[in-house]
């Protein structure tokens, strides 16, 4: 059965972020708090824990993840940018974005697409800031979207019912959106905006 944490979402308890943070380096599957709905993580590195997530989703291996991160630096480690994407991320983060970029050789090919692409995303969450800030790198991630259903789950409580026997972690953060976040292509030569959702797709509409 999975562990229940309960973490203010302006305030997050350092104690909780940290018990959170170790399981995740131990290989934990968690469900936690974006800026639009909830998502399921795990550790970038941790292939057994990306496999239990693909079994809870019901996911294929054509399936693209994404590398939740704190900041531009991070973005810029795992995907290639010029300038002028640079620039027009960071007018947008952190916010309810995914963006797909080139990714670059410190990305895990298994969670690549087949085009070598990675999304990327920089939320503004207290509670998802905290948790990358202890542990040091992005936590790979999806969308926590059940089988069967087209939007993001966004009770806790809900989400403890369904799921807590597949999870090792559930983090309370408070209600979530039932919209998901905008998606963004930025490997072409203009952007595409793939689809609408919480993030404004006006800035990358030519």
């Amino acid at each position: 059965m999975s562990q229940f944490f309960q973490i203010h979402p302006e305030n997050p308890q350092k104690r909780l972020i940290d018990q959170a943070v170790q399981l995740v380096r131990e290989g934990a599957v968690i469900v936690y708090p974006t800026d639009s709905g909830y998502a399921l993580g795990c550790h970038i590195e941790d292939k057994q824990a990306l496999d239990r997530i693909r079994a809870i989703r019901r996911l294929d291996d054509r399936h693209n993840f994404t590398l939740v991160c704190r900041d531009l630096s991070d973005i810029s480690t795992y995907a290639r940018m010029d300038n002028t994407l640079y620039r027009l991320l960071k007018a947008v983060t952190p916010g309810p974005y995914t963006f797909i970029l080139e990714a670059t050789r410190e990305v895990p090919r298994r969670i690549q697409s087949k085009r070598k692409t990675i999304g990327m995303r920089v939320p503004e969450n207290p509670i998802v800031q905290a948790l990358l800030e202890g542990l040091g790198e992005p936590l790979m991630s999806t969308t926590l979207i059940l089988p069967g259903e087209s939007n993001p789950e966004c009770d806790p409580y809900e989400i403890r019912q369904s799921l807590e026997h597949a999870v090792d972690l559930i983090i309370d953060g408070g209600y979530g959106s039932f919209e998901p976040t905008t998606v963004v292509d930025l490997t072409g030569e203009v952007p595409e905006v793939v689809r609408r959702g919480l993030g404004d797709p006006a800035p990358f509409e030519v």
